[in-house]
């Protein structure tokens, strides 16, 4: 999902961590080319929106919202917190 300015970011906050269908995980992704997990965003909505609004590239600005797929190594740009994915999770061993 596109974000063009601070209307679709709310929307797209508001869908939750997880895609309705399917519970696949959701990450943001930034105009520089980092991702950022959903703490990571909430902690950070205002200066979110400010640089959405002011179409800053301060490593702030969210373009996108989109399911991490198949990437085991993704981390957030700002709490390095790993962000999970829909198929690429470690086997749980017992």
């Amino acid at each position: 999902m596109r974000i063009n300015d601070a209307r679709e970011l709310a929307q797209a906050f508001k869908q939750g961590k997880f895609t309705s269908y399917g519970c696949y995980p959701l990450f943001f992704l930034t105009s520089d080319g980092e991702t950022l997990s959903w703490e990571a965003v909430k902690e950070n909505y205002g200066q979110i929106v400010t640089a959405i609004r002011e179409r800053s590239n301060d490593g702030w600005r969210v373009v996108a919202l989109d399911v991490n797929w198949e990437n085991a190594d993704m981390y957030c740009a700002h709490t390095n917190e790993r962000i999970e994915s829909a198929y690429a999770e470690p086997e749980n061993e017992n």
